[in-house]
């Protein structure tokens, strides 16, 4: 099969059913190769006319696109589904989602390079905020419009106008974006989701590295969604006693909110109080109290009792880090970034006001911590572009600071994968007052990059 290009996104075009036994003969290795040759940005595979497919016969499409990508450094993926195809992909991958969605080529095109100078007006929306903030980045980056939908209702609204966009985008995913482990909320709480009855495979479920970076990263407050929870045995008993124990070293909270004992020994409850558990009836009697907010430690962090030592593994990607950073930052303000001094040390900040911070955490193949800190002009910048309207609303702002570091993260985490060092990453931990951050980073060393944007200065700071 031989792929077909416009406007540099090459497209295959298999038909009829695609399963596991005749995929390979849609797209072999030679077809992929064939390509190399090609000047373009993207790499696609067409669903249009085919008829079925299942998870064999994507996965031999997958593992061929993703060999081209790693070695041309290109965008690949799946174009041309309905609604039902969509929901099919995603759960065939899941959170292993690692290659794009586009509902069409027209789409498609949107996110390459070519059109920059050719811009658009589209309608955007996605249920996920990472993602959405990822796709609204991209297309102002190539010179497009997004209008950007907040909610299922505002979209349903406006795309009721189709006349009055190029595209209407829904259903569409940016591979290597988005985290689906956890959900951050207002207050930087992390909230985990359990059901049913809770045993010992709630040791394997539970993603215990995401869960130790996030409180490197700065997160004091977790709160366990447990309405749909039935019931717990000993098992399950134990594994959280061992982590809150893990978390009174880091002087963080752990808290269960609609979790009912009608079907547990009481005796688990008070078991769990004595680890240092907190319950509450209702998700809102926390997230709408902002004095209990900061009393649990979902508004201040504090210095964990660990340190680690910066390694040479983390040093050598500092460049990666950086140039993520860098450009993102440039895209959004139109500004230039000049890089003032680069010391070895604990971090130091300089006139502490006026100034908003960010954390966020990666682990895997390395593992460390990148921190920013933002003159407030520029996180007022980011938030313009993210909810397409200026605001003095500071956790609006804060809000949008956390889905803005939050692509930071997932393009350091691409850049990554280019050199074949497979991270993830955690949700970004947002600081209105930069000395609660200092607070939890004061015995942290680190490479500190200062930055000038025109002006304003930025500091970048990479530590473990």
């Amino acid at each position: 099969m031989r792929a077909t290009v416009k406007g540099r996104v090459a497209v295959f075009h298999p038909q009829g059913f695609l399963d596991g036994n005749n995929a390979p003969s849609f797209l072999t290795l030679e077809d992929i190769k064939a390509t190399e040759a090609l000047n373009i940005d993207m790499l696609l595979v067409s669903l249009k006319k085919v008829i079925f497919f299942n998870r064999n016969g994507l996965d031999v499409f997958i593992r061929l696109l993703l060999s081209i990508r790693n070695q041309k450094h290109i965008a690949v993926g799946l174009c041309d589904y309905d609604s039902t195809k969509y929901k099919a992909i995603n759960t065939f991958y899941g959170e292993n989602l690692n290659f794009s969605l586009f509902r069409s080529e027209k789409i498609a095109e949107l996110f390459t390079p070519t059109n920059k100078s050719d811009s658009k007006t589209v309608l955007l929306y996605n249920e996920d905020p990472s993602q959405r903030s990822a796709m609204a980045i991209e297309l102002f980056d190539y010179g497009h419009n997004p209008i950007i939908a907040q909610s299922r209702k505002e979209f349903d609204e406006k795309k009721q106008n189709p006349d009055l966009y190029y595209a209407i985008i829904e259903e569409t995913y940016l591979g290597l974006f988005g985290q689906k482990i956890a959900t951050r909320v207002t207050g930087n709480a992390i909230i985990y989701t359990i059901s049913n009855f809770l045993d010992n495979e709630i040791g394997s479920t539970f993603n215990i590295s995401y869960h130790n970076n996030s409180l490197n990263v700065g997160f004091r407050l977790f709160i366990f969604d447990a309405y749909k929870v039935v019931s717990m045995n000993v098992h399950a008993l134990n594994f959280f006693t061992k982590l809150a124990s893990s978390a009174a070293e880091y002087n963080a909270t752990i808290c269960f909110v609609g979790l009912t004992f009608e079907k547990t020994p009481e005796s688990f409850k008070n078991d769990l109080e004595d680890a240092g558990m907190l319950f509450y009836d209702n998700m809102d009697d926390i997230l709408k109290n902002k004095e209990l907010l900061h009393e649990l430690g979902g508004s201040a962090a504090a210095a964990s009792k660990h340190t680690r030592t910066l390694n040479k593994a983390l040093v050598n990607e500092l460049p990666h880090f950086i140039d993520a950073t860098v450009s993102t930052i440039a895209m959004m303000t139109n500004a230039q970034a000049t890089k003032e001094s680069m010391n070895v040390q604990t971090l130091e900040i300089k006139n502490s006001e006026n100034q908003f911070a960010s954390s966020i955490g990666f682990y895997g193949d390395i593992d460390g911590m990148i921190i920013l800190i933002f003159p407030k002009d520029i996180a007022k910048k980011a938030c313009e572009l993210l909810i397409g309207e200026t605001t003095e609303d500071e956790e609006a702002i804060l809000d949008s600071l956390a889905e803005f570091v939050n692509i930071i993260g997932g393009r350091a985490k691409a850049l990554l994968a280019e050199k074949k060092h497979r991270v993830d990453i955690t949700l970004p931990r947002t600081y209105a007052n930069v000395d609660a951050l200092m607070e939890m980073a004061q015995n942290k060393k680190g490479v500190q990059v200062n930055l000038s944007f025109e002006g304003s200065r930025f500091v970048f700071f990479l530590t473990r």
